[in-house]
C-alpha cells in the first residue's frame, strides 16, 4: 500500500517527466563539462612535462605541429623563456619554471572546478532518481486502478 506521501496525480505524472528530461539534459551538460575540465588538466600535466624535457636537455628536437596534421622537426632556441597563453588571447613571456608553476596551478583549479562540478552531478542524479521514483509510483498507482476498475466475471458466469 503507498503512503500518502507518496501520492502522485495522475496529472503530476507529465509535468515530472518534463522536469527529469530537463534534468538529463543539464547532467549531459555538466558530464561534458567534467570532460572538458579532464581534458584540460591532461594538456597541462602534458605540457608540463614537455617543458621538464626540453629544459633538461635543450639541444633536443621536438615534433612541431603545424596544423593539417602536418609536423616538423624543430630545436627549441631559448627552453628556459617560453610564451604563455594566460586567457582572454593574452600571451606572455615566462621562464619554464615560472610556466611549470603557472600551470600547476591551473591544475589546482581545474581539479576544484571538477570537484564542484561532480558534487553538482551528483546532486542532479539523486534529484532525478526522485523524480524517476515518483513517476513509477504514479504508473503503479494507475495500473492498480486499471486492475480494480475492471469488472471480473460474476459468479455462475463463466
Amino acid at each position: 500500500m503507498v503512503n500518502n506521501v507518496d501520492h502522485v496525480d495522475p496529472r503530476e505524472i507529465q509535468s515530472l517527466q518534463l522536469y527529469l528530461n530537463e534534468y538529463r539534459q543539464q547532467a549531459e551538460i555538466f558530464t561534458q563539462q567534467l570532460s572538458l575540465l579532464e581534458q584540460g588538466r591532461m594538456e597541462a600535466i602534458a605540457a608540463i612535462e614537455a617543458l621538464g624535457g626540453a629544459a633538461a636537455s635543450p639541444e633536443s628536437v621536438v615534433l612541431l605541429q603545424i596544423g593539417g596534421g602536418v609536423s616538423v622537426r624543430a630545436r627549441i632556441l631559448d627552453p628556459d623563456r617560453v610564451l604563455l597563453n594566460i586567457g582572454a588571447e593574452v600571451i606572455v613571456e615566462k621562464s619554464n619554471t615560472a610556466a611549470q608553476d603557472y600551470l600547476k596551478d591551473r591544475i589546482t583549479e581545474m581539479e576544484a572546478s571538477a570537484k564542484k562540478v561532480a558534487e553538482t552531478l551528483d546532486r542532479l542524479h539523486g534529484q532525478m532518481n526522485e523524480i524517476a521514483r515518483r513517476i513509477e509510483i504514479g504508473y503503479q498507482q494507475a495500473q492498480m486502478a486499471q486492475v480494480q476498475a475492471v469488472p471480473g466475471p460474476r459468479a455462475g458466469e463463466e
